[in-house]
């Protein structure tokens, strides 16, 4: 089936007019570089917790990891690799760059000393086990 519109000539000149000096025409629109964001994914397997992070375009020197207790910080630096020259106008850019951070709580506490931490084609990937549970320890009453 086709679709009937009414023909109204007065409306479409108005929006034709509003739309061509009150909204700027997206070929001339400039935004801000957004930061980088890093998509996580946590598992859990044999005692020890398993977190993949996307940080695509990032060099390994760049990323650093810290625990704290059960805390997980992952920050990452994506670099703009250069600069247009005068002669050159950027059209469209789509990269993202500048300082991503992530942070998580895990429910357990991790062992700092154990650490494994793989980076390859833009995928970290960390293995952090839990700290072992401390013993109960009853105490005597005299």
């Amino acid at each position: 089936m086709s679709n009937i519109t009414r023909f109204d000539p007065f409306n479409d000149l108005v929006d034709d007019l509003i739309k061509g000096f009150l909204v700027r025409p997206m070929g001339y629109e400039r935004r801000a570089a957004v930061a980088p964001r890093m998509k996580v994914a946590v598992a859990e397997k044999n005692g020890a917790y398993l977190v993949t992070a996307e940080i695509p375009g990032v060099k390994k020197e760049d990323i650093q990891v810290s625990i704290d207790g059960a805390q997980v910080t992952l920050s990452a630096e994506v670099k703009r690799e250069r600069e247009a020259t005068q002669d050159e106008r950027v059209l469209h850019v789509e990269r993202a760059y500048g300082k991503a951070t992530r942070s998580f709580t895990l429910p357990q506490e991790l062992d700092e000393g154990k650490v494994e931490a793989k980076y390859r084609d833009g995928v970290l990937e960390l293995t952090l086990p839990k700290k072992a549970a401390a013993a109960r320890k009853q105490i005597t009453i005299q």
